[in-house]
């Protein structure tokens, strides 16, 4: 390596090595990111899939009641369950309402 007071020149393998610990430390910081991200287990994917709805599947992943996260996210249970059976399409109030209830991102929900 050498070093002027405006320029630094790298032979290639010091160029190449420090690429890969940037690489690397890319990697962590996404591994890092989705670790916090909430996942659904894969049964519920596959209830998912078959067309339930994902707000179902959350509120039972957390296990609460429609009773417990409809009182949580300031709607009725009657709202919530129509959401669920997917007869009503919620505000984007009542959907962040829902989404901050469950501790999950408006795309896990209405993805």
């Amino acid at each position: 390596m050498t070093e002027t007071a405006e320029q630094i020149t790298l032979d290639r393998g010091e160029y190449e090595a420090l690429l890969a610990r940037l690489e690397d430390a890319e990697d962590r910081a996404v591994i890092a990111e989705r670790r916090n991200d909430p996942t659904l287990p894969l049964a519920a994917v596959e209830r998912h899939l078959a067309g339930e709805s994902l707000v179902t599947l959350w509120r039972e992943e957390r296990g609460l009641s429609q009773r417990a996260l409809a009182s949580a996210a300031g709607i009725s249970p009657a709202m919530l369950n129509e959401i669920e059976r997917k007869k009503k399409v919620p505000s984007i109030v009542t959907a962040r309402a829902l989404a901050d209830a469950l501790g999950v991102g408006l795309d896990d929900l209405f993805a």
